[in-house]
């Protein structure tokens, strides 16, 4: 499907592997400029080759609001502009409300949500400037239907979904969408992290029977940042295979 995108830029941030990964393939393929970045610059070498179609990128930690403004002033740097931010990161540490510090709440609050906050304020006055922008943050599932053992990861990701869902009707007369995708279990490091190396999507209640691919799940972020989707903004989209089971 051709998304309308040729010739755009993108900063795609922790695109260096798993759906930030799959996401910067499928933009790339589809004639966008795409910068990424990741911690890790090996990794780094390969996702760049992985992704080809002249991707760029560069070694940054975007885990605080620091780090995600560096990423995205950077990006402009290498890009020129940026029409498209993919708003991206790892998780924070597992943990049960006893299990979890206080303490800990508040590297989770800077690595899910206040990055991600100052990403968007780097980036969408630029957007606002020019009259088009795409704002597509990775979040999870959890957001809806809050996952055992990753409260900090469930209550970071819920204060990011409501900060970008209000800040979806400020901008929407500006050409801009903003909107999230909350992907079930798929095939990431992440994952293999949680659930060991061969998570059994049947044990884990995936009424699909499968985890999810980093890279279908880069195609349908792709759309959401196209032409045609100009019309789709304050959405929060799962991809899950079917875990999530509430109506909205």
């Amino acid at each position: 499907m051709e998304l309308g995108l040729h010739n755009r830029t993108a900063a795609i941030a922790a695109g260096t592997a798993g759906l930030g990964l799959g996401t910067a393939k499928a933009l790339a393929a589809d004639g966008v400029r795409v910068v990424v970045c990741g911690r890790d610059e090996a990794k780094l070498a390969r996702a760049l080759t992985e992704i080809g179609h002249g991707a760029q990128g560069f070694v940054c930690d975007v885990s605080t609001d620091a780090g995600g403004r560096e990423f995205v002033e950077r990006a402009i740097g290498v890009l020129g502009h940026v029409d498209i931010l993919v708003a991206n990161g790892g998780g924070p540490p597992p943990g049960t409300f006893a299990s979890t510090p206080e303490v800990e709440y508040l590297a989770a609050l800077q690595n899910n949500l206040l990055s991600i906050v100052s990403m968007c304020h780097a980036a969408i006055p630029g957007m606002k400037e020019r009259g088009w922008g795409r704002v597509l943050a990775i979040t999870s599932v959890s957001v809806r239907q809050p996952v055992s053992n990753i409260i900090l990861s469930n209550t970071a990701r819920a204060g990011v979904t409501a900060f970008l869902k209000t800040l979806s009707r400020e901008v929407a007369g500006d050409g801009i969408t903003v909107n999230t995708i909350q992907p079930g279990t798929h095939a990431t490091d992440r994952i293999t992290q949680l659930y060991g190396p061969n998570p059994d999507a049947k044990a884990m209640g995936i009424p699909a029977g499968i985890v999810g691919d980093a890279d279908d799940f880069g195609r349908i972020a792709a759309f959401m940042c196209s032409e045609s989707a100009k019309f789709m903004t304050g959405v929060n989209l799962h991809i899950d295979g079917g875990t999530y089971s509430g109506l909205q």
